[in-house]
């Protein structure tokens, strides 16, 4: 007998879960490969849903984080200039809203948890939506932060920052990795609306281009949101669509299924040795995404030639996000993002002594590298913590990585209005990506939690 899903998302004919107990004899010929996406979007009935998940989950970091992150790129400039700001006004602008990340987390991980990710991302996509609407209209800097925070900010960093990697996390544990890699590599696929929304500011304006980008977002991702179920064992199934090893096994001493309760997370050294790694990886990151195209147009290149290298970026590092993806199901995850860390200190050693075109080429390849270590960063919180509570998990996390870097864009803009220079702001962020890669490189996972009557009611 069929298995149905729940009340709440109904599962459309081309996405219909498996039958309990049935075994999908393609299943095991893909999962270890990129086809398990390309299957999910044709959708052969058999598919394991989880790859549904994955598949709705690329779209939704594709379009929602392309907007939001390469977007808010392209327009730093035009906004800064039509509404006569300095680059640290601008820059204030976007770390507000990482302060507003830090304070909204760990409400936002419980609604996650709590009310799972269709309802999320739903309200998430008509509230941004809606937000980038309304800012197309903002005629003043006071405004466009009310707007920015109120809406397109709260609904990114609420829904969009969580809804997805919850899911993914809690429909697989043998092939989280890979699954992970999948869904974040779409934000690589992302950085094309850099382009395209360079283009439309060139013959629309900025403000028609931010128009464009919300009835697009609302178009796309509110079908798409509907097909978000909350986990494998909602609709009678199980992680990665195959049984668990038998306990004992040598399958099941290389899968590790934890649960931790938030308090028993915070009680190790693990949680606090992730939380400062990646404190420190994002400190860098907050910075070259949001002065990517000022920090290339300050090395001699042109705004639309930095759109360009933001957007080659990104997109040379999906065959390394899906490449990292598989081996870190098989290889420490810590030692392959510690060396994709290291790789992004070089390459800010290359922009630092940039004076061609191609030196700024250099800069963007190695950097693409260390954005292909990205997935294992967060695959580490549910291989450490477990599937039940991993949103509530990230957003107490998030109050120590976004509530640390959320001045690190603003400095970077101060430096530049005093000096017209990067130059102390790259020193820096080689500094912090050094300590980051030697500590990714320490971190051991947390011995599992013992299983008391707290924990037994949180599973």
């Amino acid at each position: 007998m069929p298995v149905r899903a729940p009340p709440g998302p109904k599962t459309p004919r081309h996405c219909a879960v498996p039958r309990l107990g049935a075994s999908s004899k393609a299943t095991p010929a893909y999962n270890d490969t990129v086809t398990g996406l390309l299957r999910a979007l044709t959708a052969p009935r058999d598919l394991f849903y989880g790859w549904h998940i994955v598949a709705r989950g690329a779209v939704a970091n594709a379009l929602g984080g392309g907007i939001y992150q390469y977007g808010m790129a392209v327009f730093f400039l035009p906004i800064t200039r039509d509404l006569e700001l300095s680059r640290a006004q601008t820059s204030l602008i976007f770390s507000l809203s990482q302060a507003e990340a830090a304070v909204g987390g760990p409400p936002a991980g419980w609604a996650n948890d709590k009310f799972g990710p269709r309802k999320v991302m739903t309200a998430a996509t008509i509230i941004a939506g809606v937000g980038y609407l309304l800012l197309s209209q903002a005629a003043s800097y006071e405004l466009f932060i009310i707007i920015y925070l109120g809406l397109v900010s709260l609904a990114h960093n609420g829904g969009y920052g969580y809804a997805v990697s919850s899911a993914v996390n809690a429909w697989f544990v043998r092939k989280r990795a890979l699954a992970f890699a999948i869904t974040l590599s779409a934000f690589n696929v992302g950085s094309l609306m850099a382009p395209v929304l360079a283009y439309l500011m060139e013959h629309i304006g900025w403000r028609g281009a931010m128009t464009v980008a919300g009835v697009l977002l609302m178009v796309v991702m509110v079908p798409v949101s509907q097909g978000f179920v909350r986990s494998p064992e909602a609709v009678g199934l199980v992680p990665d669509g195959q049984p668990m090893p038998a306990a004992g096994s040598t399958a099941a001493a290389a899968v590790r299924d934890v649960n931790f309760t938030v308090k028993q997370a915070i009680r190790t050294r693990a949680f606090w040795g992730l939380t400062l790694a990646t404190t420190l990886r994002l400190a860098v990151m907050n910075v070259v995404s949001l002065h990517f195209v000022p920090m290339m147009v300050w090395k001699g290149a042109t705004e639309a030639q930095g759109a360009f290298l933001l957007s080659a970026m990104w997109i040379s590092g999906i065959p390394l996000r899906l490449l990292l993806g598989y081996w870190g199901d098989r290889l420490p995850k810590t030692l392959i993002v510690s060396a994709g860390v290291f790789f992004g200190a070089a390459s800010l050693l290359a922009l630092q002594g940039a004076q061609e075109l191609w030196h700024l080429v250099v800069f963007a390849a190695l950097f693409a590298v260390m954005q292909g270590t990205i997935p294992l960063n967060w695959v580490m919180i549910g291989d450490y913590f477990g599937r039940k509570n991993y949103a509530t998990m990230r957003g107490f996390m998030s109050i120590a990585y976004t509530g640390g870097t959320m001045g690190m864009p603003v400095f970077a803009g101060a430096m530049y209005d005093a000096t017209q220079s990067y130059k102390l702001v790259v020193w820096i962020m080689i500094a912090l990506f050094l300590v980051a890669g030697a500590w990714f490189a320490f971190l051991r996972a947390p011995a599992p939690p013992a299983v008391t009557g707290e924990a037994a009611r949180a599973g």
